[in-house]
């Protein structure tokens, strides 16, 4: 089955997560009000986890915060289909398969496109000079990730089918590894692992996604959780609006405190983040029907089981 949205995804993670995963439920049945968020080493969530200024916006309500770290957006909406988390982020191919797989979740906010940042990347000597040089090529890629689309809408400009390359399917430490030893011909990686592929090896961007695909960020929650808490909802955006509005004039910083938690050297940061911006917005039609686009293309493809509506998973406001 082509779905990454599956157990077997947690398992192949390590027992860690699984570990990570029971203890984060017991806790939360023990301590009764709370709110689990799960994050990635890198965006907006892990500095609003330094920041700690939503465990104090939300006292309250009568709700603490609970962490848990995800290694990439699959596992992360994993842990909130088996209901270890309510709240997380990531990009727009994760939430499509976590749907079509039956996942409760619900589409929250989103943050501005950054189609700079991805790409496809080859070595400095590579031969390819062009999109249509990659039929019959391997490319490295994280299954089920936001670079899944950047592929398919790329091979599509250049008239490649996507039956005519090998898909590698490899995380981002794994890509690089194959990349950096010739095991396949291209790659395609976000932000900021391609900021640092391109300073440590020289790698040639043979696309980024400019004219192809929006990159957005999607904040994302348990549509049970979001549905009994509005108000907890409604706190963590403010939160996550006013650390965006503090971000987006303060770079340095921002590199700075990310460095620690992706061991990439703030300078590198700061490239990546300068291909991004922050300002979070609920989802607008024309948002809703660029990711049902996705949605589609994959089944198309084959890549996802059955065909799915995004507007039914986007949260309702009142007005």
């Amino acid at each position: 089955m082509p779905l990454s949205i599956s157990r077997r995804v947690i398992l192949q993670s390590g027992t860690a997560l699984l570990a990570a995963f029971g203890l984060g439920t017991t806790r939360a049945a023990q301590a009764g009000n709370v709110l689990r968020i799960g994050y990635q080493k890198y965006g907006t969530l892990i500095l609003l986890k330094g920041k700690g200024t939503l465990e104090k916006a939300l006292e309250p309500l009568g709700f603490t915060v609970e962490w848990t770290e995800f290694p990439a957006g699959p596992q992360l909406l994993e842990g909130l289909n088996v209901g270890a988390i309510d709240f997380g982020s990531t990009g727009e191919a994760p939430p499509i398969f976590a749907q079509a797989a039956g996942a409760p979740l619900v589409y929250v906010a989103h943050e501005p496109p950054a189609p700079k940042g991805e790409a496809i990347l080859v070595k400095p000597d590579s031969p390819i000079t062009s999109l249509d040089q990659l039929k019959g090529k391997k490319i490295a890629l994280n299954k089920g990730s936001n670079v899944h689309y950047l592929l398919v809408k790329a091979l599509e400009k250049a008239g490649v089918a996507y039956q005519d390359i090998t898909p590698v399917f490899l995380p981002p430490a794994d890509a690089r590894a194959a990349f950096e030893q010739g095991s396949v011909d291209a790659w395609a990686i976000w932000d900021p692992f391609q900021a640092a592929a391109e300073a440590a090896t020289g790698a040639r961007t043979l696309t980024n996604g400019e004219g192809l695909v929006a990159n957005h960020q999607f904040y994302l929650g348990a549509k049970p959780f979001v549905d009994a808490n509005p108000q907890v909802i409604d706190a963590v955006v403010a939160q996550i609006a006013e650390l965006g509005a503090w971000a987006n004039g303060n770079t340095d910083q921002v590199a700075e405190q990310l460095s620690a938690s992706v061991k990439i050297p703030a300078p590198i940061l700061k490239v990546a983040l300068e291909r991004q911006a922050f300002g979070v917005k609920p989802l607008s039609d024309e948002v809703v029907a660029q990711q049902q686009k996705i949605a589609d293309s994959f089944l198309a493809l084959g890549l996802i089981p059955k065909s799915i509506s995004v507007a039914d998973a986007v949260r309702k406001v009142s007005a």
